[in-house]
């Protein structure tokens, strides 16, 4: 596996991924398609990006982390092949991630994790992050209520 800086050529791959995961459902509020141009602009190059990290298998991008300014905090967004999680590239990527977020001196990073997403909450157990808060009434666009688990991840 290598891990590296996201580039904005990686936004179709990156997008392929996401849209695979949303039309599975299930492990991301996001339920309706990314087009290219929406990831590169909201995860890779837009003036709200803070870090945008892929990680390659094969020489093809299999998963992809991001963090962004949401509500006023640093927010994670953490997205691997439906094929290939599980394997440890999560966690490669967060490496990077942090090493990112700590050159620019931020503190912490928030994740925010449908409440029956049980891997996403997994995963972000695994690498420390701490539960802060619930909104137990957070629904889908749907209406479906699933809930969701706010948790931090302090850097320093």
């Amino acid at each position: 596996m290598i891990v590296r800086d996201a580039r904005p050529g990686d936004a179709e791959a990156m997008t392929a991924i996401l849209n695979r995961i949303i039309a599975i459902g299930g492990t991301t509020a996001h339920d309706t398609p990314k087009t290219a141009g929406k990831v590169l602009e909201d995860y890779v190059a837009g003036p709200d990006v803070l870090s945008s990290v892929v990680v390659e298998g094969a020489g093809a991008v299999i998963g992809w982390q991001s963090v962004g300014w949401w509500r006023g905090d640093p927010h994670i967004g953490s997205f691997v092949d439906p094929g290939g999680q599980a394997k440890g590239a999560g966690v490669a990527m967060f490496g990077l991630t942090c090493d990112r977020l700590r050159a620019l001196g931020l503190r912490h990073v928030m994740a925010s994790i449908r409440a029956d997403n049980l891997p996403g909450l997994a995963y972000y157990a695994r690498i420390g992050f701490v539960d802060v808060g619930q909104d137990p009434g957070f629904a889908l666009s749907d209406g479906r209520v699933v809930g969701r688990v706010h948790r931090r991840f302090d850097l320093v």
